[in-house]
């Protein structure tokens, strides 16, 4: 069976230069066979069908003197959304991850909301669709340490850690998926994604921790609260994919 490298048929597919499929793979945005492919340069039959998913593109929730709140989509960096709207980060989501993120417009507000994170005052609710069926409330207070390798950060759960405390809420059930909320008092790197797979409940499309592939990585940040300020971002509808009946006036 012939094969060639996967961007390569990509680009040849779509009618698009190898740069641009490369960027489309690397994104997460396309899939064959209903997987998702991961690898760019992976070798693949000539014959092979992609399905290319459109890049969502981000929201503005709210936006004063001090700050823009953003709604970001998956598959969009954090670095991305601070090149779109011109301005500084105050925290990041993982690529995968959507929800609410914050653009820091003035120096002194900046000062004030990294102290207001440094001192964990700051609220922080995120939905996730999960394996397995959660019917109770759960409370994770495991310390993690992140590691530096060539995939990136990579986190785990070690006595050498710092303090992290995940409060996890069952919200709905379907098939035998859960959604649930997540709050964390602190903000480790991954923590929620390392939190839910200690206990059995690894996030639906979570790669690295979890081991299963899906369209997207189901994490959403859902609200923050922080110096006075209330923000939520609605679920997307892809979180419908799985049963779930998630309409625009979703409340937890």
């Amino acid at each position: 069976m012939k094969e060639e490298k996967a961007y390569k048929l990509l680009a040849l597919q779509e009618g698009i230069s190898n740069n641009e499929a490369k960027e489309l793979i690397d994104s997460g945005l396309v899939s064959a066979r209903g997987q998702k492919i991961v690898v760019a340069r992976a070798m693949m039959s000539v014959t092979t069908k992609f399905s290319v998913q459109k890049m969502p593109k981000p929201s503005v929730i709210f936006e004063d003197e001090n700050l823009i709140a953003i709604n970001k989509p998956a598959f969009l960096t954090s670095e991305k959304v601070s090149q779109i709207y011109k301005f500084p980060l105050l925290h990041r989501l993982d690529k995968e991850t959507s929800g609410v993120l914050l653009l820091v417009k003035n120096e002194e507000f900046q000062k004030k909301a990294i102290e207001e994170f440094k001192h964990h005052r700051v609220k922080k609710e995120y939905i996730a669709m999960v394996k397995g069926i959660l019917s109770e409330d759960v409370r994770v207070d495991e310390p993690i340490i992140t590691l530096k390798n060539k995939g990136g950060a990579y986190s785990k759960i070690s006595k050498d850690g710092k303090e992290a405390v995940s409060i996890i809420s069952p919200v709905m059930v379907a098939g035998k998926k859960s959604l649930v909320r997540v709050e964390i008092p602190t903000g480790r790197t991954h923590q929620i994604r390392v939190h839910l797979n200690h206990i059995g409940f690894g996030i639906v499309g979570d790669e690295k921790y979890a081991k299963n592939r899906s369209k997207r990585m189901y994490l959403h940040a859902y609200k923050i609260e922080i110096l006075g300020y209330k923000f939520s971002a609605n679920l997307g509808s892809d979180f419908n994919d799985f049963g779930f009946e998630i309409g625009k006036n979703f409340e937890v």
